[in-house]
Protein backbone atom coordinates (compact mmCIF):
# COMPACT_ATOMS: atom_id res chain seq x y z
CA UNK A 1 0.00 0.00 0.00
CA UNK A 2 1.41 3.02 -1.35
CA UNK A 3 -0.70 5.76 -1.83
CA UNK A 4 1.63 8.95 -0.40
CA UNK A 5 4.03 8.86 -3.07
CA UNK A 6 2.44 11.63 -5.13
CA UNK A 7 1.92 13.50 -1.52
CA UNK A 8 5.27 13.35 -0.79
CA UNK A 9 5.66 14.84 -3.95
CA UNK A 10 3.39 17.23 -3.81
CA UNK A 11 5.34 18.07 -0.56
CA UNK A 12 8.75 18.26 -1.64
CA UNK A 13 7.43 20.45 -4.78
CA UNK A 14 5.65 22.74 -1.73
CA UNK A 15 8.58 22.72 0.10
CA UNK A 16 10.70 23.93 -2.99
CA UNK A 17 8.84 27.32 -3.59
CA UNK A 18 8.61 28.25 0.76
CA UNK A 19 12.38 29.29 1.25
CA UNK A 20 14.72 28.49 3.87
CA UNK A 21 14.07 27.39 7.00
CA UNK A 22 14.66 29.45 10.77
CA UNK A 23 16.70 26.51 11.53
CA UNK A 24 19.25 27.22 9.16
CA UNK A 25 22.85 28.10 10.81
CA UNK A 26 23.58 30.57 8.20
CA UNK A 27 22.04 31.70 5.18
CA UNK A 28 24.54 31.77 2.61
CA UNK A 29 25.10 27.38 3.70
CA UNK A 30 24.78 24.87 0.80
CA UNK A 31 24.43 21.62 0.17
CA UNK A 32 28.48 20.36 0.55
CA UNK A 33 30.52 20.94 -2.11
CA UNK A 34 31.48 17.22 -2.13
CA UNK A 35 28.75 14.32 -1.04
CA UNK A 36 30.12 11.78 -2.94
CA UNK A 37 31.07 10.03 0.43
CA UNK A 38 27.45 10.44 1.89
CA UNK A 39 25.33 9.27 -1.36
CA UNK A 40 28.18 6.09 -2.05
CA UNK A 41 27.55 4.82 1.12
CA UNK A 42 23.84 5.15 1.55
CA UNK A 43 23.71 3.40 -2.21
CA UNK A 44 26.40 0.75 -1.55
CA UNK A 45 26.07 0.41 2.37
CA UNK A 46 22.29 0.79 3.05
CA UNK A 47 20.03 0.46 0.13
CA UNK A 48 21.39 -2.00 -1.66
CA UNK A 49 22.63 -4.40 0.81
CA UNK A 50 18.82 -3.90 2.13
CA UNK A 51 17.37 -5.05 -1.13
CA UNK A 52 19.76 -8.02 -1.05
CA UNK A 53 18.51 -9.30 2.60
CA UNK A 54 14.87 -8.53 1.34
CA UNK A 55 15.86 -11.31 -1.77
CA UNK A 56 17.68 -13.61 0.28
CA UNK A 57 14.91 -13.68 2.79
CA UNK A 58 12.10 -14.11 0.48
CA UNK A 59 13.77 -16.96 -0.71
CA UNK A 60 13.88 -18.61 2.55
CA UNK A 61 10.29 -18.08 2.70
CA UNK A 62 10.05 -19.90 -0.66
CA UNK A 63 11.57 -23.00 0.73
CA UNK A 64 9.54 -22.64 4.12
CA UNK A 65 6.20 -22.89 2.17
CA UNK A 66 7.80 -25.37 -0.31
CA UNK A 67 8.27 -27.47 3.13
CA UNK A 68 5.08 -26.98 4.23
CA UNK A 69 3.51 -28.03 1.00
CA UNK A 70 4.78 -31.34 1.42
CA UNK A 71 4.09 -31.74 4.87
CA UNK A 72 1.96 -29.50 6.42
CA UNK A 73 2.12 -29.97 10.00
CA UNK A 74 2.44 -27.19 12.69
CA UNK A 75 6.14 -27.11 12.89
CA UNK A 76 6.81 -26.00 9.24
CA UNK A 77 3.65 -24.19 9.29
CA UNK A 78 5.51 -22.07 12.25
CA UNK A 79 8.64 -22.14 10.43
CA UNK A 80 6.52 -20.58 7.29
CA UNK A 81 5.47 -17.98 9.59
CA UNK A 82 8.52 -17.00 11.08
CA UNK A 83 10.18 -17.09 7.71
CA UNK A 84 7.46 -14.70 6.26
CA UNK A 85 8.14 -12.57 9.32
CA UNK A 86 11.89 -12.18 8.52
CA UNK A 87 11.37 -11.48 5.06
CA UNK A 88 9.04 -8.50 6.38
CA UNK A 89 11.68 -6.90 7.87
CA UNK A 90 14.30 -5.49 5.71
CA UNK A 91 11.29 -4.76 2.87
CA UNK A 92 9.87 -2.67 5.71
CA UNK A 93 13.29 -1.00 6.14
CA UNK A 94 13.17 0.01 2.55
CA UNK A 95 10.07 1.96 2.88
CA UNK A 96 12.01 4.83 3.43
CA UNK A 97 13.77 4.76 -0.34
CA UNK A 98 11.05 4.04 -2.34
CA UNK A 99 13.01 5.51 -5.31
CA UNK A 100 14.31 4.42 -8.55
CA UNK A 101 13.43 0.72 -9.96
CA UNK A 102 10.91 -0.51 -6.87
CA UNK A 103 9.09 2.66 -7.98
CA UNK A 104 9.74 3.00 -12.06
CA UNK A 105 9.25 -1.21 -12.48
CA UNK A 106 6.05 -1.57 -10.42
CA UNK A 107 7.65 -3.72 -7.95
CA UNK A 108 6.40 -1.92 -5.16
CA UNK A 109 2.47 -2.79 -5.30
CA UNK A 110 3.22 -5.97 -6.85
CA UNK A 111 4.77 -7.09 -4.03
CA UNK A 112 3.07 -5.00 -1.04
CA UNK A 113 -0.69 -3.75 -2.03
CA UNK A 114 -3.51 -3.19 0.24
CA UNK A 115 -5.49 -4.22 1.50
CA UNK A 116 -5.87 -7.45 0.37
CA UNK A 117 -8.90 -8.63 -1.87
CA UNK A 118 -10.20 -11.33 -0.16
CA UNK A 119 -13.36 -11.80 -2.17
CA UNK A 120 -11.41 -12.15 -5.66
CA UNK A 121 -9.31 -14.21 -3.80
CA UNK A 122 -11.68 -17.21 -3.16
CA UNK A 123 -12.80 -16.98 -6.61
CA UNK A 124 -9.64 -17.58 -7.69
CA UNK A 125 -8.95 -20.38 -5.11
CA UNK A 126 -12.60 -22.16 -6.30
CA UNK A 127 -11.15 -21.93 -10.18
CA UNK A 128 -9.40 -25.33 -10.94
CA UNK A 129 -6.52 -23.38 -13.64
CA UNK A 130 -3.11 -24.97 -12.40
CA UNK A 131 -1.78 -21.65 -10.13
CA UNK A 132 1.92 -20.94 -11.33
CA UNK A 133 4.24 -18.36 -10.62
CA UNK A 134 3.06 -17.18 -14.23
CA UNK A 135 -0.45 -16.87 -13.41
CA UNK A 136 0.22 -15.50 -10.13
CA UNK A 137 2.31 -12.91 -11.77
CA UNK A 138 -0.14 -12.04 -14.19
CA UNK A 139 -3.45 -11.40 -11.20
CA UNK A 140 -3.84 -7.75 -10.10
CA UNK A 141 -1.51 -6.58 -7.26
CA UNK A 142 -4.20 -7.10 -4.29
CA UNK A 143 -4.02 -10.69 -5.00
CA UNK A 144 -0.53 -11.04 -4.70
CA UNK A 145 2.80 -9.84 -2.24
CA UNK A 146 3.77 -9.95 0.69
CA UNK A 147 -0.14 -9.87 2.20
CA UNK A 148 -1.93 -12.65 -0.03
CA UNK A 149 0.98 -14.87 1.73
CA UNK A 150 0.26 -13.71 4.93
CA UNK A 151 -3.50 -14.39 4.76
CA UNK A 152 -2.78 -17.73 3.38
CA UNK A 153 0.17 -18.45 6.35
CA UNK A 154 -1.54 -16.46 9.53
CA UNK A 155 -5.65 -17.16 8.79
CA UNK A 156 -7.79 -14.10 9.12
CA UNK A 157 -7.71 -13.90 12.89
CA UNK A 158 -3.83 -15.48 13.38
CA UNK A 159 -5.05 -18.70 13.77
CA UNK A 160 -4.25 -20.94 10.85
CA UNK A 161 -3.75 -24.33 11.77
CA UNK A 162 -1.67 -27.20 9.23
CA UNK A 163 -4.85 -29.24 9.26
CA UNK A 164 -6.86 -26.16 7.65
CA UNK A 165 -5.16 -25.82 4.37
CA UNK A 166 -6.52 -27.03 1.39
CA UNK A 167 -4.37 -28.29 -1.55
CA UNK A 168 -5.30 -25.54 -3.49
CA UNK A 169 -4.55 -23.24 -0.89
CA UNK A 170 -1.31 -24.78 -0.37
CA UNK A 171 -0.57 -24.49 -4.23
CA UNK A 172 -1.92 -20.67 -4.22
CA UNK A 173 0.63 -20.11 -1.12
CA UNK A 174 4.03 -21.78 -3.51
CA UNK A 175 3.26 -19.63 -6.46
CA UNK A 176 2.52 -16.33 -4.60
CA UNK A 177 6.30 -16.62 -2.79
CA UNK A 178 7.85 -17.63 -6.07
CA UNK A 179 6.47 -14.08 -7.56
CA UNK A 180 7.04 -12.34 -4.37
CA UNK A 181 11.15 -14.10 -4.91
CA UNK A 182 10.89 -12.73 -8.85
CA UNK A 183 10.27 -9.38 -8.25
CA UNK A 184 12.40 -9.40 -5.01
CA UNK A 185 15.78 -10.99 -6.98
CA UNK A 186 14.26 -8.03 -9.66
CA UNK A 187 14.36 -5.45 -7.38
CA UNK A 188 18.23 -6.51 -5.73
CA UNK A 189 19.62 -6.67 -9.69
CA UNK A 190 18.71 -3.26 -10.05
CA UNK A 191 20.33 -1.91 -7.73
CA UNK A 192 23.53 -3.86 -7.81
CA UNK A 193 26.61 -3.67 -9.83
CA UNK A 194 26.41 -7.04 -11.58
CA UNK A 195 23.01 -5.77 -12.79
CA UNK A 196 21.36 -2.71 -14.15
CA UNK A 197 23.43 -0.77 -11.20
CA UNK A 198 21.14 2.04 -10.38
CA UNK A 199 23.31 2.73 -7.22
CA UNK A 200 25.87 4.44 -9.48
CA UNK A 201 23.20 7.00 -9.93
CA UNK A 202 23.50 8.32 -6.70
CA UNK A 203 26.95 7.74 -6.59
CA UNK A 204 27.90 8.90 -9.52
CA UNK A 205 25.20 12.40 -8.69
CA UNK A 206 25.74 15.48 -10.88
CA UNK A 207 27.87 14.02 -13.82
CA UNK A 208 26.63 12.60 -16.78
CA UNK A 209 26.61 9.15 -15.94
CA UNK A 210 23.40 9.98 -13.31
CA UNK A 211 19.80 10.76 -13.85
CA UNK A 212 20.25 13.01 -10.81
CA UNK A 213 21.50 16.33 -12.28
CA UNK A 214 23.38 17.43 -8.91
CA UNK A 215 24.04 15.70 -5.89
CA UNK A 216 21.55 17.98 -4.42
CA UNK A 217 18.98 16.50 -6.17
CA UNK A 218 19.88 13.28 -5.31
CA UNK A 219 19.95 13.96 -1.38
CA UNK A 220 16.31 15.89 -2.66
CA UNK A 221 15.41 12.25 -3.58
CA UNK A 222 16.55 11.04 -0.13
CA UNK A 223 15.07 13.28 1.72
CA UNK A 224 11.72 13.38 0.48
CA UNK A 225 11.07 9.60 0.54
CA UNK A 226 12.04 9.89 4.51
CA UNK A 227 9.27 12.16 4.50
CA UNK A 228 6.77 10.44 2.81
CA UNK A 229 7.40 7.17 4.94
CA UNK A 230 6.50 9.03 7.95
CA UNK A 231 3.55 10.53 6.18
CA UNK A 232 2.81 7.64 5.28
CA UNK A 233 3.01 5.67 8.67
CA UNK A 234 1.56 8.12 10.61
CA UNK A 235 -1.67 9.28 8.13
CA UNK A 236 -2.04 6.12 7.02
CA UNK A 237 -0.82 3.14 8.56
CA UNK A 238 -1.45 4.47 12.06
CA UNK A 239 -4.20 6.78 11.27
CA UNK A 240 -6.74 4.72 8.95
CA UNK A 241 -7.93 1.98 11.60
CA UNK A 242 -7.08 4.11 14.63
CA UNK A 243 -9.31 7.01 13.49
CA UNK A 244 -12.01 4.80 11.99
CA UNK A 245 -11.73 2.47 14.69
CA UNK A 246 -11.76 -0.16 12.18
CA UNK A 247 -9.14 -3.19 11.91
CA UNK A 248 -9.78 -4.11 8.59
CA UNK A 249 -7.83 -1.12 7.76
CA UNK A 250 -4.96 -2.32 9.55
CA UNK A 251 -1.93 -3.28 7.49
CA UNK A 252 -0.13 -6.76 8.34
CA UNK A 253 -3.22 -7.56 10.65
CA UNK A 254 -3.39 -11.41 9.85
CA UNK A 255 0.06 -11.44 11.53
CA UNK A 256 -0.39 -9.60 14.49
CA UNK A 257 2.91 -7.60 12.75
CA UNK A 258 1.63 -4.20 12.27
CA UNK A 259 4.19 -2.72 15.48
CA UNK A 260 7.25 -4.06 13.92
CA UNK A 261 5.96 -2.73 10.70
CA UNK A 262 5.88 0.62 11.45
CA UNK A 263 9.14 0.36 13.54
CA UNK A 264 11.06 -1.00 10.69
CA UNK A 265 9.67 1.68 8.63
CA UNK A 266 10.98 4.25 11.03
CA UNK A 267 14.20 2.08 11.28
CA UNK A 268 14.46 2.83 7.50
CA UNK A 269 14.81 6.69 7.93
CA UNK A 270 17.52 6.28 10.99
CA UNK A 271 19.40 3.94 8.56
CA UNK A 272 19.39 6.78 6.02
CA UNK A 273 19.85 9.31 8.39
CA UNK A 274 22.60 7.67 9.90
CA UNK A 275 23.89 5.84 7.53
CA UNK A 276 23.96 2.43 9.47
CA UNK A 277 22.30 -0.98 8.86
CA UNK A 278 23.42 -4.25 10.52
CA UNK A 279 27.10 -4.31 10.57
CA UNK A 280 27.71 -1.54 8.66
CA UNK A 281 28.36 1.95 10.16
CA UNK A 282 29.24 4.87 7.30
CA UNK A 283 27.97 8.52 6.62
CA UNK A 284 24.73 9.53 6.40
CA UNK A 285 22.13 12.83 5.75
CA UNK A 286 23.33 13.71 9.58
CA UNK A 287 26.71 14.27 8.16
CA UNK A 288 24.74 17.13 5.60
CA UNK A 289 22.88 18.39 8.38
CA UNK A 290 25.46 18.38 11.38
CA UNK A 291 27.60 21.01 9.54
CA UNK A 292 25.19 22.86 9.23
CA UNK A 293 23.69 22.74 11.96
CA UNK A 294 24.28 20.41 14.90
CA UNK A 295 21.34 21.83 17.22
CA UNK A 296 19.25 20.10 14.69
CA UNK A 297 20.89 16.87 14.05
CA UNK A 298 20.86 15.53 17.93
CA UNK A 299 17.27 16.78 17.97
CA UNK A 300 16.40 14.93 14.33
CA UNK A 301 18.45 11.71 16.26
CA UNK A 302 16.46 12.11 19.25
CA UNK A 303 13.25 12.39 17.37
CA UNK A 304 13.74 9.10 15.91
CA UNK A 305 14.84 7.38 18.63
CA UNK A 306 11.20 8.49 20.53
CA UNK A 307 8.60 7.37 17.41
CA UNK A 308 10.75 3.92 17.83
CA UNK A 309 10.31 3.96 21.33
CA UNK A 310 6.55 4.96 21.46
CA UNK A 311 5.58 2.14 18.89
CA UNK A 312 6.77 -0.24 20.21
CA UNK A 313 5.07 0.85 23.54
CA UNK A 314 1.75 0.67 22.60
CA UNK A 315 0.38 -2.76 24.82
CA UNK A 316 -0.76 -5.72 23.64
CA UNK A 317 -1.29 -5.85 19.73
CA UNK A 318 -2.26 -2.77 17.79
CA UNK A 319 -5.58 -4.50 17.05
CA UNK A 320 -6.40 -4.45 20.27
CA UNK A 321 -4.89 -1.50 21.32
CA UNK A 322 -6.88 0.99 19.18
CA UNK A 323 -9.73 0.14 21.09
CA UNK A 324 -8.38 -0.45 24.74
CA UNK A 325 -5.05 1.91 24.75
CA UNK A 326 -5.92 4.84 22.40
CA UNK A 327 -3.38 6.91 24.10
CA UNK A 328 -0.56 5.44 23.65
CA UNK A 329 -1.35 4.82 20.02
CA UNK A 330 -1.77 8.82 19.22
CA UNK A 331 1.41 9.39 21.65
CA UNK A 332 3.05 7.43 19.06
CA UNK A 333 1.65 8.95 15.96
CA UNK A 334 2.04 11.93 17.47
CA UNK A 335 5.65 11.16 17.20
CA UNK A 336 6.14 10.12 14.02
CA UNK A 337 4.34 13.08 12.95
CA UNK A 338 6.79 15.09 14.47
CA UNK A 339 9.47 12.96 12.29
CA UNK A 340 7.58 14.40 9.56
CA UNK A 341 7.00 17.61 10.17
CA UNK A 342 10.89 18.29 11.18
CA UNK A 343 11.92 16.62 7.49
CA UNK A 344 9.63 18.81 6.06
CA UNK A 345 10.37 22.40 7.40
CA UNK A 346 13.73 21.74 8.79
CA UNK A 347 15.52 19.41 7.18
CA UNK A 348 14.52 19.65 2.98
CA UNK A 349 15.09 23.40 2.91
CA UNK A 350 18.41 22.67 4.52
CA UNK A 351 19.15 20.56 1.70
CA UNK A 352 17.53 22.74 -1.06
CA UNK A 353 19.52 25.84 -0.28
Amino acid sequence: MKTYLFFGFLILTAIAGTGCSDSATDPEDTAPADATQVLTDLATGIITPTYQDLDARAGDLLQAVTVLKNLPDEANLLTAQQAWKAARKPWEQAEGFLFGPVDTKGIDPAIDSWPLNKQDLESVLAQTEPLTKDRIDGLENTLKGFHTIEYLLFGDNADKKASGFTPRELEYLIAAAQSLKGETEKLFASWHPSGENFQNHLMKAGSPESIYSSQKSALQEITNGIIVIADEVANGKINDPFSQSDILLEESRFSDNSKTDFQDNIRSIRNLYLGQYNSFSGTGLSQVISTKNPTLDSRIRTEIADAIEAIGAIPGTFSEAIFSNRPSVESAQIKVRKIQQTFEEDVMPLILK
